[in-house]
């Protein structure tokens, strides 16, 4: 195995709060699996200069800048500049007002501000301008979530796993909002998703960890095959990481849900849902103190 880890560009480390930590929660792993921070690739840069140049052109009618801001936004986004990212879809949706995908970012980042009110206002846009659009049901349902709102936040996660019952993810999210919502079918239905469309979708891995299939320790062995790929296995950590921290939140053990959500944050996978909310729950926590 750790072979295997040096291949791929990542270390295994035993640290001491982690290993402390291990005492008061069952699960919790003696050695953390660590990746090469992603950084700002060329290709960003490039396509950040490209589409200012073309912004700044003159050459393009009204539908056509909204679409090109609305695109630099999600480079900004990629890269972790989300004042600038939500600043240009802001304008993408002042040029083109039925900018349904727009409207779902900006939700996300009203919610990651805790403007709920406003973020319920863009979800519903995206919602009654694209019924089918699945991705507003899901930031819609996590936003409710953390709204304490977690009853109306079910419906919405329930939508959005309906839609593509063989997604891990989709199904983790309907679970986790469940328990919030005190739903005492969400274990039967994790378990029973697992049983029925388990594939080889490494997300399934996850799933298996809250099923109790798995240990957290052999779930971090599970991220490491990934063939040398840096970027792939950071994504992986990221995910794997931010859902341990739920996992030592659920244990009611914030500290090491703390540590956990912090090494989320360390892979800068700026664009994936799970690096969003480790940053939104770590301020949250600071808040508190």
């Amino acid at each position: 195995m750790l072979i295997k880890a040096l291949r791929t560009g990542c270390m295994l480390v035993t640290f001491g709060y982690l290993s402390a930590c291990a005492s008061t929660s069952s699960q919790a792993p003696q050695t953390v699996v660590l990746a090469k921070p992603l950084q700002v690739n060329y290709q960003s840069e490039v396509a950040l200069a490209r589409l200012g140049q073309m912004l700044n052109s003159g050459e393009y009618n009204q539908e056509q800048m909204a679409q090109l801001y609305y695109e630099r936004g999600i480079v900004f986004d990629r890269v972790g500049l989300r004042a600038l990212a939500r600043f240009d879809f802001n304008r993408a949706i002042q040029l083109k007002p039925d900018f349904v995908e727009a409207y779902n970012f900006l939700g996300v980042y009203f919610t990651l501000a805790e403007e709920f009110d406003s973020a319920f206002e863009a979800f519903d846009s995206a919602v009654e301008l694209a019924p089918d659009y699945s991705f507003a049901y899901f930031y819609r349902g996590i936003a409710l979530n953390y709204a304490n709102k977690p009853q109306l936040a079910v419906a919405d996660v329930e939508h959005y796993a309906d839609q593509a019952p063989n997604d891990p993810y989709r199904v983790l999210w309907r679970y986790l909002i469940q328990l919030e919502a005190g739903e005492p079918e969400a274990q039967n239905e994790l378990v029973e998703a697992l049983k029925d469309y388990r594939n080889e979708d490494w997300g399934w891995q996850i799933v298996r960890l809250y099923a109790g299939e798995i240990d957290q320790q052999t779930f971090l062995g599970t991220t490491m095959d990934v063939q040398g790929d840096n970027r792939a296995l950071a994504e992986r950590l990221c995910e794997a990481y931010f859902y341990m921290a739920k996992l030592a939140q659920r244990a009611g053990d914030p500290q090491l849900a703390s540590s956990y959500f912090k090494l989320s944050l360390a892979n800068n996978v700026y664009d994936f849902v799970e690096h969003r909310l480790a940053l939104f729950e770590l301020n949250r926590y600071e808040s508190q103190i």
